[in-house]
């Protein structure tokens, strides 16, 4: 058994080897929030406005929808009307809230997957800006905001991040 345990010590100290070799050479770092940098280009910003406008007629009409049976709640609590009226209201508003229900699921289901394809696209274009700069810096290593514990604010490199992705990718 202490045969075994020497021998396991000894692979991995072949194995942490070239870690203690490259964590003794000076390494450069950075860190960057990528969240940010993507959400604050210029590119982003125009791409939502653009989404926003197309879904805006949409919305619209969901909403008039909405308001249509907000009425109809209305008028079928009045208590003012017949009972065919009633049951005719009511049939009325049964069709208004399942086309109101499909109008949402297509609109959000349409909506996300805009969304997604449009922030891969931006997310792919980022790693790219940020490779390029931590070539250009000489950055051994750069890693995201949301995976580290503690940094100091001068490895903080989401401002570089965000001017290079604008002057790579600008608002058309």
């Amino acid at each position: 058994m202490f045969r075994f345990l020497a021998i396991r010590a000894g692979l991995l100290c072949l194995a942490l080897a070239p870690l203690a070799t490259v964590a003794s050479a000076q390494l450069k770092g950075a860190v960057v929030n990528v969240q940010k940098a993507m959400l604050d280009s210029e590119e982003l910003k125009k791409v939502s406005a653009q989404i926003e406008a197309k879904y805006k007629p949409r919305q619209d009409e969901l909403q008039k929808m909405q308001a249509d049976l907000q009425s109809i709640q209305t008028q079928l609590s009045g208590g003012k009307l017949t009972p065919q009226a009633q049951a005719d209201l009511q049939l009325q508003g049964q069709r208004k809230q399942r086309d109101a229900q499909r109008i949402s699921d297509d609109l959000q289901q349409e909506f996300d997957r805009d969304r997604q394809d449009i922030l891969a696209k931006s997310a792919q274009k980022m790693q790219d800006v940020i490779k390029k700069l931590a070539e250009e810096k000489g950055y051994d290593l750069v890693v995201d905001v949301s995976q580290t514990l503690y940094f100091k604010p001068a490895f903080d490199v989401t401002a570089d991040a965000l001017a290079a992705y604008n002057k790579a990718y600008p608002a058309k």
